[in-house]
């Protein structure tokens, strides 16, 4: 024997496979040729490389430790059999080493997760704020009828490539300076499948999932708005070769409402009220937003309002818990009412005789006028005369 390849690698006879790969990492970078200066380092590399080879190799290893030959040319073949001009050196071996094993990408199934979905459900005010269970239609993938999603037609079996031999990857070999360097790809014959499908099914093309139109039923909790999005787990495309279909969301729209507007949990209305309501107050029947579902409380559709009498315009008065229903956590926001005060603007004779004896009697048939005289800013002079 002309090289002892425990030696060589400074390893123990018992060494396990970690501590191979790891001296063998170390002098490899070490002595390499492109990055050692010394005049023996390519001998050096090429024993090293050799004795990597057997000591790595299970087989070898063991065919050497009983006094074999595992390289079937002497243990001290020389640099012609065994080396870079010899081509025997695989130089996956180095990367291997410092890098990890490349290991086989192994065939891919066919059956994988289809893609999540996003479609958009448009609602009204009224559907928001107290929920529904609505209908959706969707344009998706489903499982091909035809197939059940193996994507082969009836009778006809997948069969393994003749070209990767059911590797799903083929291996190309380059030469270099160093020797030979795999790399390996999927396999173009059968996309790196392992298998062809040599009678694909006519409704799929072998896709196993194929599109169409299904409607399914959306359960829209009470106080959604405009952008929040319903989570339907398992609802989306399914994946090629039949495989688990993906999610579903839906994004909301809530349409405007014309006549209550919504401020977060609550919900807004104007209401006008004549000139003589106002000064002498009054209460108002209003129909609520619940007036809108059949399967709201009949005694929920309407709220009485009481409005006091000398009431200004701009006036909100407030009605608790008639608003929308909290989305997260118990209980409903306000309706809040804000008054709009009308003056009339036809008036008959008797009419415009009225309001002048009204104004006569309140001295009010001359306006007072209000100067700021104090140089206050005009919010100040505002709040000072009209709060």
């Amino acid at each position: 024997m002309s090289a002892d390849y425990y030696e060589t690698l400074g390893v123990p006879r018992d060494a396990t496979p970690e501590q191979i790969k790891k001296a063998y990492r170390k002098l490899a970078m070490k002595y390499h040729p492109d990055v050692a200066d010394a005049p023996d380092a390519a001998d050096r590399f090429k024993e090293i490389g050799e004795a990597y080879e057997v000591l790595h190799d299970p087989s070898k290893r063991s065919m050497y430790d009983r006094g074999g030959d595992p390289m079937g040319g002497g243990f001290g073949g020389g640099a012609g059999s065994y080396g870079f001009s010899g081509g025997g050196f695989d130089f996956s071996n180095l990367v291997d080493a410092m890098f990890g094993q490349q290991a086989s990408r192994g065939p891919r199934s066919r059956v994988r997760r289809g893609q999540d979905a996003l479609v958009r459900l448009t609602l009204t005010l009224a559907e928001a704020a107290f929920g529904i269970t609505k209908p959706l239609k969707v344009d998706t993938a489903v499982v091909c009828p035809r197939c059940g999603g193996t994507g082969a037609n009836e009778g006809s079996e997948p069969i393994t490539c003749t070209t990767c031999h059911g590797a799903g990857d083929v291996t190309q070999v380059q030469r270099s300076f160093l020797g030979e360097i795999r790399t390996s790809q999927p396999c173009p014959s059968c996309r790196g499948y392992g298998t062809i499908i040599p009678n694909p099914c006519g409704e799929c093309s072998g896709e196993g999932r194929v599109r169409s139109h299904r409607t399914i039923n959306v359960k829209i909790p009470a106080g959604v708005a405009t952008g929040n999005r319903v989570h339907l787990v398992s609802q989306g495309e399914v994946g090629p070769g039949g495989g688990p279909a993906g999610d579903l969301y839906v994004e909301l729209n809530v349409t405007a409402h014309s006549v209550f507007k919504r401020n977060g949990d609550n919900l807004e209305v104007v209401l006008k009220v004549p000139m003589t309501a106002a000064a002498l107050g009054t209460h108002v029947t209003l129909d609520t937003l619940e007036a809108e579902r059949d399967d709201q409380d009949a005694d929920a559709a309407h709220v009485e309002v009481e409005i006091p009498a000398g009431t200004q315009s701009g006036t909100r008065l407030s009605v608790p818990g008639r608003g929308i229903p909290r989305l997260r956590g118990d209980g409903r926001g306000e309706l809040g009412v804000t008054l709009l005060v009308q003056t009339p603007t036809k008036l008959d004779d008797e009419q415009r005789e009225l309001l002048r004896q009204l104004a006569a009697a309140r001295e009010e048939t001359r306006p007072e006028v209000s100067v700021n005289r104090h140089g206050k800013g005009v919010f100040s002079w505002l709040k000072e005369n009209f709060t």
